[in-house]
């Protein structure tokens, strides 16, 4: 006889969901949690007196969104801040020269046109891409294309060369020539964006909690093995779990680490997908100040040139906590070249480049928050997954197919439609736990009760 009836690996947003809606048909269910806390990487800090959402932030278009459903259900205060998937007009911005100038509305005005015009011819570019092209290889076409058509000068086609970089690193924390060229298709954004004030954290608390009859979560609870066959066991430092069926949604660096082991071998239609996966380097600084100095009026400042090749955006938060806040990412080279550097080192840098901007006299923060994903091996080592060359949009629901109809992975990788996001992780545990139960499951179960 099992010890319950599945097994969930992981209490981030995927294995929350599955395990609230396999406890709502009636199973008896676990939830392993290698940390000592629930989210996963979605993860509200405190420590310092103010909401920092060290992980996921965003909800990238509400309309249609499960997560907006649930987060509406569970009461989570939103405040609108639409970033539009790193778009160069989505909300008023600050464009700098090269030279540290902040552009006048014509010369933003043709800078941001000619970003648009690549983006059209980019379409076409993708589709006709082979397999193993990077985004370096269509964005190059496309770029060559408009170039030519319109008479550019080297100058003006390297200006919208960066801002193609620079979103390959923003959007997946991979270098443009690394992320397959197709590692943008789902870069759609449907309504308003929206983050959380009080912290995205009451999702997971949301689910774990439901309406009162709450999940078994172990915390610190780390999972080495997962054996599958007749049924599945689990083995953590605390002993082995049996169960008729299992879900893991640990991140794909998990997956792929010598010290995760799943027995036998994932079968070659879920390890092959696996494989062209890999972690990105993608990390935040929030930079808090007594009193604002840069620009009124916008939501983002962003420079352009080889200054901006580490710093190059940020992000005027002040909305939010009612405190003058900027947050920068490091993504991609930016995170590895930072990845050792101590929290003195950062801000010293990222402050050389406001200060280009904005003049010597501006003051030094009061309080910097850094996340450091690249060195966390619960997250594999990363924020989120990315599609390596050779890769195809269906290698993240590939992921997912059902092992010897009792072992299903799950988790923000594993959903084609919007990976690397909560609603990816929320709908793939919604998948997961239908694949468990063999039948058709309301999502909305899982946040009301």
């Amino acid at each position: 006889m099992t010890d319950v009836d599945t097994i969930v690996v992981g209490a981030g947003i995927a294995g929350l969901t599955a395990a609230r809606l396999l406890q709502s048909a009636g199973q008896r269910v676990v939830v392993l949690e290698a940390r000592g806390r629930i989210g996963g990487r979605v993860w509200s800090d405190r420590s310092d007196g103010h909401v920092t959402d060290r992980g996921a932030s965003w909800i990238h278009g509400i309309t249609d969104s499960p997560v907006h459903a649930a987060a509406t259900a569970f009461g989570m205060p939103m405040v609108e801040f639409t970033v539009g998937g790193y778009q160069p007009d989505s909300r008023p911005i600050a464009h700098f020269s090269p030279a540290g100038i902040r552009l006048t509305d014509a010369e933003a005005a043709r800078y941001v046109a000619d970003i648009h015009a690549v983006d059209a011819a980019l379409r076409h570019a993708i589709a006709a891409s082979a397999r193993d092209a990077s985004y370096r290889d269509v964005t190059e076409v496309a770029l060559a294309e408009v170039a030519r058509a319109q008479a550019w000068d080297g100058e003006r086609a390297q200006r919208v060369r960066e801002y193609l970089e620079h979103r390959s690193e923003e959007q997946y924390g991979a270098w443009i020539e690394e992320l397959a060229a197709h590692g943008l298709d789902d870069d759609q954004v449907d309504g308003d964006e929206v983050v959380f004030p009080e912290g995205y954290d009451a999702l997971a608390t949301g689910l774990a909690d439901g309406s009162g009859a709450g999940l078994d979560v172990r915390l610190g609870a780390v999972v080495s093995r997962v054996s599958w066959g007749g049924g599945v066991s689990v083995t953590t430092p605390d002993g082995t779990l049996t169960a008729d069926a299992a879900v893991v949604t640990v991140p794909v660096g998990v997956l792929q680490s010598s010290g995760f082991e799943i027995s036998p071998p994932l079968p070659p239609d879920v390890a092959g997908p696996l494989s062209r996966l890999r972690m990105n380097a993608f990390e935040k600084v929030f930079l808090r100040f007594d009193e604002r100095f840069w620009d009124e009026g916008v939501y983002a400042v962003r420079q352009q040139g080889a200054e901006g090749r580490q710093w190059h955006s940020w992000y005027d938060l002040s909305g939010l906590g009612g405190t003058p806040t900027l947050l920068t990412f490091a993504a991609g080279p930016a995170a590895q070249e930072t990845r050792e550097w101590s929290d003195a080192e950062v801000t010293a840098s990222v402050m050389v480049q406001l200060r280009r901007l904005y003049g010597d006299d501006i003051p030094e923060p009061v309080a910097v928050v850094r996340t450091d994903w690249q060195n966390d091996p619960f997250a594999g080592h990363g924020s989120y997954a990315y599609m390596t060359l050779g890769s195809d949009t269906s290698d993240h629901d590939a992921l997912a197919t059902p092992i010897g109809g009792v072992l299903h992975l799950a988790g923000e990788a594993t959903w084609t439609d919007d990976p690397a996001t909560v609603t990816a992780a929320l709908c793939s545990g919604h998948r997961a736990a239908e694949n468990v139960l063999g039948h058709a499951v309301p999502i909305e179960r899982a946040w009301q009760g």
